[in-house]
């Protein structure tokens, strides 16, 4: 039985989920996949807070799932409410953003999650078509 994702209510009063993503660098490129669920996109490793779950134990759980990265020093980025966020009937999320080096580029790409993965470059990823949260994301921490 799959685990219950974290639902709150949003700042709008409506219902809303809790997300973590994993801005992941190495030798100055980003990893970034082309998710197979909507919505369209380029996006780094993410995915739902489960009940129970703390954001970091999330971000380790997903990274490892959608990756096999086994990272366990994330550094935390920030923490905001996006309401514009979407994910099948759910519009908005609370998110927790993390970050890590690692020092080798091998990763395991899961083909349920992904139709692809690679690092990018900053300027590749200027010419990318981001996730729309993806997008703001990297955009207001600078890096595009």
């Amino acid at each position: 039985m799959e685990p219950k994702r974290k639902i709150g209510i949003s700042s709008d009063n409506k219902e809303m989920h809790y997300s973590v993503g994993i801005i992941l660098i190495c030798n100055g490129k980003y990893l970034l996949m082309d998710r197979i669920n909507p919505p369209p996109g380029f996006a780094s490793p993410a995915g739902h807070i489960d009940e129970g779950e703390e954001p970091m134990e999330a971000a380790i759980r997903e990274l490892k799932e959608e990756t096999g990265i086994e990272k366990g020093n994330l550094e935390f980025v920030c923490e905001e409410e996006i309401l514009w966020n979407y994910c099948k009937s759910i519009k908005g999320h609370y998110w927790y953003l993390y970050r890590a080096l690692v020092d080798k580029e091998d990763m395991v790409i899961d083909k349920d999650e992904a139709k692809s993965m690679k690092w990018y470059t900053v300027e590749e990823i200027k010419e990318m078509q981001l996730e729309e949260v993806w997008s703001y994301w990297f955009k207001k921490l600078e890096i595009i």
